[in-house]
């Protein structure tokens, strides 16, 4: 009998257990299987049920995932990955409409029900978990903030450096810092972080940097550290003869792929590709004839390519050509008399000593030509590329010659005229030290003389003796030159030496 009571009452209080215990609300989110609290397989609340948030698309390019890392109070999307729908007779949910700047999936249209995931995916998530970056113009840029006690706070300027920015880029799955500066991307509301970051540059996360207390716990306003990394190196032109032009490929679960498109979302996607990369506009996207790849379509807009969708579908190849085809060409001077030497912040050359401006580039594509500017004036000076350089010879520097050179690289490659500019080569014209040098010299052997001349007229001395005085003049008129010589170039120093030498 007392057994039965037993059973009775703990079966009634596994009831109470459970009824006391509140399902989760409704849409609500949660990442299992994964290694940390902001990584694993996105899964939704719906209909009292858990399942998993699928997608027809391939990638629905972090639309989906920022709602998600936000939702779970997470940083910003690191990777996304997919993988079929488990075969366990669960259901699965889409989010519809999300332009990835909600801050909960509810706001979201989520549709579920037989077939809604038919030939979908499950989609698994790694967010960042200590750093995010947020109000900036995309996934790789805004006002840095740091998890802090389960909430996120600012970092000031003072405690950030480059090196702490290269972790953070790193942690937010971008590429290398390239702007930072207090107020970049307005103020936070919340507190200001109370440490600064010790980081060497080569850490994976956040986590991992030291830390020490702060001198001050006082930010100024305007200091809240903005940072702008570039993009992932998950996009690649090949096949064009340049970084800038060729078959747009992208780099997903291991394996570069082929980027498609249709006619109506080329420019568009084109557009994407030459900003990620750098590579300023487009001039010409066309499809390619044979190869295929998966559809994408973009705004025009976004930031990087992962921000757009990209569909499952195969469509046409794409090939891009960005503005910036050519490399930077160099420029450089040369002279063969020894006129040029280092000044204090520029180049400078000796008047009347020929010199010689050349310009060269990497070996792209045949051919071309290099255009001489001169700036402050209307004089330009143009040769053909020869082994990809050229080389302008200037007879004999004068005033006129002092200035600003460039060099620009043209040449007419897919159907359209493409130039680069070389970086500035400022030139001054200065006074040659040779006629000093001259002088000096003059001088000295005047005075050599006179006292050879005064020491023999004095002596008088025999015919033999005159022999031995001869001969000892002679020892005398010789050191006393090589002194002179040391001398002179002792105190004419580099440039002076050089053109002594010259002379000589």
């Amino acid at each position: 009998m007392i057994p039965a009571v037993v059973l009775m009452t703990l079966l009634w209080s596994t009831d109470l257990q459970a009824q006391s215990v509140s399902p989760p609300a409704e849409y609500s989110v949660r990442l299992v299987d994964g290694t940390t609290s902001c990584s694993g397989t996105v899964e939704v609340f719906y209909r009292g049920e858990w399942s998993g948030l699928c997608n027809r698309w391939l990638w629905d390019m972090m639309r989906d995932v920022k709602v998600v890392c936000r939702e779970m109070d997470c940083g910003n999307p690191v990777a996304v990955s997919r993988g079929p729908l488990n075969e366990d007779g669960r259901g699965g949910v889409m989010m519809w409409s999300c332009s990835g700047d909600e801050f909960s999936n509810r706001w979201c249209d989520i549709k579920g029900g037989p077939g809604v995931c038919d030939g979908g995916y499950y989609h698994h998530v790694t967010c960042s978990e200590s750093v995010r970056l947020v109000d900036g113009a995309g996934l790789c840029s805004g006002r840095v903030e740091v998890k802090s006690n389960q909430s996120w706070a600012s970092v000031c300027e003072a405690d950030f450096d480059r090196q702490d920015a290269e972790v953070v880029c790193r942690d937010v799955g971008c590429g290398a810092p390239a702007a930072l500066q207090g107020g970049l991307y307005g103020e936070g509301e919340g507190q200001i972080w109370d440490k600064e970051f010790q980081c060497k540059g080569n850490e994976s996360l956040l986590l991992d940097c030291d830390t020490s207390d702060r001198e001050n716990n006082i930010c100024l306003p305007g200091n809240a550290v903005g940072l702008t990394c570039s993009e992932p190196d998950d996009v690649r032109l090949v096949g064009g003869g340049s970084r800038c032009a060729g078959g747009v490929e992208w780099y997903h679960q291991g394996e570069w792929r082929i980027v498609g498109t249709d006619d109506r979302d080329q420019r568009h996607v084109a557009a994407v590709v030459c900003r990620q990369l750098g590579c300023g506009s487009t001039v010409s996207a066309l499809a390619g004839n044979t190869t295929r790849g998966n559809g994408v379509f973009c705004s025009g807009s976004d930031s990087s390519l992962r921000e757009c969708l990209i569909m499952d579908h195969l469509l046409p190849g794409l090939t891009v050509i960005c503005s910036d085809l050519l490399v930077q060409p160099d420029i450089f001077l040369t002279d063969p008399m020894g006129g040029v030497f280092r000044g204090h912040q520029r180049p400078e050359m000796f008047r009347g000593y020929n010199f010689t401006i050349t310009c060269s580039t990497q070996p792209q594509y045949p051919g071309g030509s290099f255009l001489l500017t001169f700036t402050g004036s209307n004089r330009t000076q143009i040769q053909p590329a020869v082994n990809h350089s050229a080389a302008f010879l200037f007879p004999a520097a004068d005033d006129s010659h002092q200035g600003n050179y460039s060099c620009v690289y043209d040449n007419y490659v897919f159907s359209h005229n493409f130039s680069s500019e070389s970086e500035l080569l400022s030139l001054t014209i200065t006074a040659s030290p040779l006629p000093a040098f001259i002088i000096r010299h003059v001088v000295v052997l005047l005075i050599l003389l006179t006292t050879i001349t005064t020491s023999y007229l004095y002596y008088k001395p025999t015919r033999r003796q005159k022999r031995v005085n001869r001969v000892s003049s002679m020892d005398l008129y010789v050191n006393a030159m090589e002194m002179v010589s040391l001398s002179s170039r002792a105190e004419a120093g580099p440039g002076e030496e050089r053109a002594a030498q010259g002379t000589e």
